[in-house]
């Protein structure tokens, strides 16, 4: 890891919400972490985010503009998935709680922030050194097949495992990852694919991702996380955070935590998902 993400992972606090079901509007931790990048912005700490939803299906802005969208979303509500569309870039991803993921709520440091794979690659290297005691290498680059596809995939013997995406305010940024942790890799990526199959009617394939449920597998499916995977990959990264982060930072006497009041999080879920909704 370079002097600049080393510098940032001192400093980083974290939000662990692995276990935090309360609320269930699947845009809730999005517009939680609309929120904490405002504060970011201002002078507030960086954050690392961790969250699970238990069964939602999110969509990118270009995946509610296929033809046929509406028809896939009441088709994934019939099958009780929480559908909803996110602000921050890619495609489509489905949510279980055998899926964990990480916001990383960064402040703009000007120059060092004209290039988006800086932020991407500070993503990379904390997967990468989360599942460093596997021995497995962690490759990034594009998967043929996979849902969400990008430069950033992270695969290992040639399956995703992991997508990133981002979302930029004018002051700080959001690194958002998705990490299958648990269960099967091919029967999201088939899910996805079927999305698409109705959603993508009367589109031209180069207005959709391609997907192969190949191409995609779990980290219990790669490696030797077997039970409660989730959860262990997820201590894995705050062990490798907590090993960077500065005496100070530890024992909670610089900048703590200001999390936004309950209220404040679902007016901005209803902002989202009025902005973003799928026009039927």
């Amino acid at each position: 890891m370079n002097d600049t993400n080393h510098t940032q992972l001192e400093n980083l606090l974290i939000l662990d919400r692995m276990d935090d079901l309360t609320v269930s509007d699947a845009l809730y931790p999005f517009a939680l972490d609309e929120l904490l990048c405002r504060h970011t912005g201002k002078g507030g700490p960086a954050i690392c985010h961790i969250w699970r939803h238990p069964r939602a299906f999110i969509m990118g802005i270009r995946d509610s503009r296929l033809p046929q969208v509406e028809q896939s979303r009441q088709w994934l509500e019939s099958q009780d998935y929480e559908v909803a569309i996110r602000n921050s870039g890619g495609a489509a991803v489905p949510l279980d709680l055998g899926v964990v993921n990480i916001s990383l709520i960064l402040p703009k440091q000007e120059q060092a922030d004209l290039h988006f794979h800086r932020d991407f690659e500070m993503m990379y290297k904390l997967i990468q050194m989360a599942l460093l005691e596997t021995g497995l290498c962690v490759d990034k680059g594009e998967i043929a097949g996979a849902y969400c596809p990008g430069d950033f995939d992270l695969s290992i013997h040639g399956r995703k495992f992991c997508g990133i995406a981002q979302r930029r305010q004018a002051h700080a940024y959001i690194v958002q990852a998705f990490i299958i942790a648990e269960g099967s890799g091919q029967e999201r990526a088939q899910l996805v694919h079927e999305f698409y199959k109705q959603a993508a009617t009367g589109a031209e394939a180069s207005d959709y991702p391609q997907v192969a449920a190949s191409s995609t597998a779990s980290l219990e499916e790669l490696t030797d996380l077997k039970q409660d995977a989730a959860h262990t990959f997820a201590d894995a990264v705050k062990r490798v955070i907590q090993a960077h982060q500065t005496p100070s930072v530890l024992s909670g006497t610089t900048s703590e935590l200001h999390l936004p009041e309950l209220v404040e999080v679902l007016n901005m879920t209803k902002t989202l998902r009025s902005r973003y909704e799928v026009k039927s």
